[in-house]
Formats: structure tokens, C-alpha cells, sequence
């Protein structure tokens, strides 16, 4: 069997120890006789992964004890409309931050509950720097400031916490979640899809002060009700229980690689061998600013774009796939999440160099 690199932004790729270790357990978790697929939500087998999972995702992150962490499903797209739901609490704005594809989702979806100020926006760069603190104007009696702190598309991602006094931060972190340590008491709510660098498709991470819940919209759906499902223990519906299960897997291998200040340290390793190569090459390019590159997801561009097909073409069979950047951008597109060994990164560089010397 031959694994390739596998550079998607997502669904992506996973550890491989972990995906060994659910083929080993497949048909037979633990002696059950069943697949985890097959289990009852509400057996004592699958009870005790969830547990374990919450536990683990908890000690990560140093999560605060009065913060709620809850399993829920659609993603960060059906948390842009959830957030505001839960989040607007009585209040007749919230703040959003524009930085690019994702924040402007999360901006259309949120005026529909509420109306949104856009505090500041990155969109006369083209999205490809993000705005000063010093000139967000924001509301002081906003319900909540809303940032994506790693736009997957554009590449851009915050390397700081922004201050924003007593108003709730919220931050869809789906791209780089676990990837580096976070003060989760800076914020008041965090989110973000599993399927970059926690686990499948299907599940969706939400991590909320407890006294921000219980103030819902009328309109809310019970399943979508932060407290709903706080009392429930994320068991208000039927979970995704098999992407729980792979989370649980994710987060024991990040514990046994250290935590997530190793992981920082490797993926800071990994984006600077390309970032490197990108800022010494004249025949690839990386349009972001410096000061906010992502370590998650690395754009760059050749310098004749009638060449990305062969590019990618050779990438393809030496194994680097994914590589096509989002059609918003064009160009290339390196998700190198905490899955993606340093020797991928290393083999992407190798074949950049090959082909600016066939064809620069």
C-alpha cells in the first residue's frame, strides 16, 4: 500500500496511527463484538469514548472549568447562523470582522438574526493582510465580535488574540483548532468543523462560557440551543458517533506527541520550509503579507499560471495531491494541518525546485 501526501484543506489528512488503530478496532471495539458504528449513543461503550474524548479535549486546551464543550453537527456553516441564535442575547448588533471568504459567510448568514456591523474589513488588499487593531470600530455595547482566525481559502491567520474589552470574542477556528495552544479564557465562544485537524467530516467543536448560554432566539431549534445541548451532554440527538470516536483517536495522538505546544513547534517547522522557499523563489510566490501568513493553509502562485496544470500533473505522480488552490484564488493550495509530516512539506519543496529548473 501507497499513502500519498495529502495537502487538502478538507476533509483532510489524518495521523496514520490513528487510522491503523480504527481498522484494528472496525469490527470489534475493545472485545464488544461491535463496531463502534453500531453501537447505541446511549450504551456504556460508546458513553465511555465520549467521555474520554471530552476529557482529552479539555486537558489540550486547558480548557477553564466554567466553559461548556459541546459535540453538535453541520459544521462552522450552520454555526454561522447558531452563534447569533445563542450569541445576540436580547442585543441589536454584534460585531464581524471581514478577513475573507469565511468571514463573509459567517457576516450574510448572521444579518439574517440580527444586525451585523462590520467592524473592519481586509478586502482592499484583496484579503490578503488583516485590518489593525487600532482601526476596528467597534460597538462597546455589541452582544458579540465575531473574527475567523485562519481564513482556509485566502491563507491569512491571526498570531494574536485581539482585545476587544468586555464584549464576548467569538472565533470560528476550524482551520488551525489544536494546532497550536490557545487561552480559551480570552473568549467567549469558540468553533469549528472536525474535518481539518480533528477527525471526518460530521462533527462540529463548540466551546462556550456557560454564562452566555440559556439566551437563545425564539426561533432557535432545540438541537442548535447551546443550553439544550449542555444539558444534555451533547446527547440532546443522535451524535456523529463514529467522528467522535476518530476525535477521541486525534486527541490522544496529539497528548502522546507532546500536546499542543510540540505541535505549534512542528508546524512552525513545516510552514517555514515552505514560506522560505516561496519568499527565495522568482518563479512561485506568496501573496499574503508576512505579518498574518497561516501555518494551516499556504496559497502561492506560479508565475505563468499556464503552467499550474503541469505543475499539479507532476505533483500528482510523486504523490503531493490536493495541491489546486480554491477557485476564489486560484493558484496552488498547501494544507500542511498537524496530520502532514515535515518529509510532505519536504517533498513539495524538492518538486517546486525541480520544476522552476525544467521551467524557469
Amino acid at each position: 500500500m501507497t499513502r500519498v501526501f495529502n495537502f487538502s484543506a478538507g476533509p483532510a489528512a489524518l495521523p496514520e496511527p490513528v487510522l491503523r488503530q480504527a481498522a484494528e478496532e472496525m469490527l470489534d471495539w475493545r472485545g464488544s463484538g461491535v463496531s463502534v458504528m453500531e453501537m447505541s449513543h446511549r450504551g456504556k461503550e460508546f458513553m465511555s469514548i465520549h467521555a474520554q474524548a471530552q476529557a482529552l479535549l479539555r486537558e489540550l486546551l486547558a480548557i477553564p472549568p466554567n466553559y461548556k464543550t459541546l459535540f453538535m453537527q453541520g459544521g462552522a456553516i450552520a454555526e454561522n447562523a447558531i452563534v447569533p441564535m445563542n450569541m445576540l442575547r436580547g442585543k441589536a448588533s454584534a460585531d464581524y470582522i471581514d478577513t475573507g471568504e469565511w468571514s463573509r459567510r459567517s457576516i450574510e448568514e448572521a444579518a439574517r438574526y440580527g444586525r451585523v456591523n462590520v467592524a473592519a474589513t481586509s478586502k482592499g488588499s484583496g484579503y490578503t493582510t488583516l485590518p489593525a487593531r487600532g482601526t476596528w470600530q467597534l460597538d462597546p455595547e455589541a452582544a458579540y465580535v465575531h473574527i475567523c482566525s485562519n481564513e482556509t481559502i485566502g491563507g491569512v491567520q491571526y498570531h494574536f488574540t485581539p482585545d476587544v474589552g468586555d464584549v464576548p470574542l467569538v472565533a470560528d477556528m476550524s482551520s488551525e483548532i489544536l494546532s497550536r495552544p490557545v487561552d480559551v479564557s480570552r473568549y467567549g465562544l469558540i468553533y469549528g468543523g472536525a474535518q481539518k485537524n480533528i477527525g471526518p467530516a460530521g462533527l462540529t467543536i463548540v466551546i462556550v462560557r456557560e454564562d452566555l448560554i440559556g439566551h437563545a432566539l425564539p426561533c432557535t431549534p432545540s438541537a442548535f440551543d447551546y443550553a439544550v445541548v449542555a444539558e444534555h451532554d451533547s446527547m440532546f440527538n443522535t451524535p456523529p458517533t463514529y467522528a467522535i470516536y476518530i476525535a477521541g483517536l486525534v486527541f490522544q495522538w496529539l497528548k502522546d506527541q507532546g500536546g499542543l505546544a510540540a505541535m505549534a513547534q512542528r508546524n512552525e517547522a513545516k510552514a517555514r520550509l515552505l514560506y522560505d522557499h516561496l519568499d527565495a523563489s522568482s518563479f512561485f510566490s506568496s501573496r499574503v503579507d508576512r505579518s498574518c501568513r497561516s501555518l494551516m493553509n499556504v496559497p502561492f502562485h506560479l508565475k505563468d499560471p499556464s503552467l499550474d496544470e503541469a505543475f499539479l500533473k507532476g505533483a500528482q505522480a510523486r504523490g503531493l495531491v490536493q495541491l489546486k488552490g480554491h477557485r476564489i484564488v486560484g493558484g496552488m493550495r498547501a494544507s500542511i494541518y498537524n496530520a502532514m509530516p515535515l518529509e510532505g512539506v519536504q517533498a513539495l519543496v524538492a518538486w517546486m525546485r525541480e520544476f522552476e529548473m525544467q521551467h524557469g
